[in-house]
């Protein structure tokens, strides 16, 4: 062999020992990588949020009010309602504690969940395509039908949801709560109206003072609410098609994305509350005759059926 033969020989050798080599430190950093981070992930979410709250013995829980699902005391600041009533029984069985941490404006409940601030929303809320994009819920524990309310006096809508989807939204002014499902409503549905937008903590009967002083032509409530107001202010709104809701929501705890042990155990108590009749009699408790709350059927049927 000469020495060119010999030279591109160990050229050769060198360059394949060379490749190998390259490439046995690259797969052992890769593994140091992920091990590095596998290690990091585990002592950050080395539990499900599950196992937390069973280990804690508490579910951290905030809430919105928005009566007949949460009410507010405005002396004593306590807070009761149908949801709040139906997560302490829940966690009561499943032998936890409630730890009500904190009022959160409805623009803000996802990003508290993300933070791990709190580890449901405890007061309820509507389901909806927007809301599920950054969060998972639980099972309903009913469904809510939302109006259509204007003033008493205002004759434009006299064949109900048909006039108003006829009419030329530019037109329109529609108070809102910013993040609300009011704000949703109108975006979708008619997104060139004028929105008339109120703070994220307001209450629900301030859109129908808007509409009532003529500072908006609609806006979009559950009955329950309406009727409140109504009752303190009789003759200045009403439902411009009071047999066909605008939207029904599935009404429903909230909880972080992802938390698929957590909402399963919640589902499950949830259900045990009613299947026992707990939520019917917590629903008659709090709004009783009121024909807006959709009841959860039961998942069954007798024999005679």
């Amino acid at each position: 062999m000469n020495i060119e033969k010999l030279k591109l020989v160990n050229f050769k050798f060198y360059s394949k020992n060379f490749n190998l080599f390259y490439w046995g430190i690259s797969i052992i950093m890769i593994t140091i990588m992920l091990s590095c981070q596998k290690t990091q992930n585990s002592s950050t979410y080395g539990i499900s949020k599950k196992e937390q709250i069973l280990q804690e013995g508490k579910i951290r829980s905030a809430y919105a009010i928005y009566p007949p699902a949460s009410v507010k005391d405005p002396n004593s600041g306590e807070i009761s309602g149908i949801f709040i009533d139906v997560i302490e029984e829940a966690a009561k069985n499943l032998d936890l504690k409630v730890d009500w941490t904190e009022e959160v404006p409805w623009g803000t409940m996802i990003e508290g969940l993300k933070n791990n601030r709190y580890d449901i929303i405890g007061s309820g809320v509507w389901a909806n395509a927007a809301r599920a994009r950054g969060a998972d819920f639980t099972i309903p524990i009913y469904y809510n039908g939302v109006g259509v309310y204007v003033r008493a006096n205002d004759n434009r809508f006299s064949e109900g949801l048909k006039s108003l989807h006829n009419m030329d939204p530019k037109n329109l002014k529609i108070a809102i709560i910013d993040g609300e499902m009011a704000d949703l409503i109108a975006r979708t549905d008619f997104p060139d109206a004028e929105l008339v937008s109120l703070p994220q903590l307001s209450e629900g009967t301030q859109l129908l003072l808007e509409v009532a002083s003529g500072k908006a032509d609609l806006t979009f409530v559950q009955p329950f609410t309406a009727n409140e107001y109504l009752a303190a202010n009789p003759g200045s709104v009403k439902n411009i098609d009071p047999g066909r809701p605008i939207r029904i929501f599935p009404t429903v705890f909230m909880i972080k994305e992802g938390e698929y042990e957590l909402k399963r155990m919640l589902d499950i108590a949830i259900e045990e509350l009613i299947n026992s009749g707990f939520v019917d009699r917590t629903i008659e408790k709090y709004a009783p005759k009121d024909l807006s709350f959709y009841r959860v059927d039961y998942p069954y049927r007798s024999a005679e059926r």
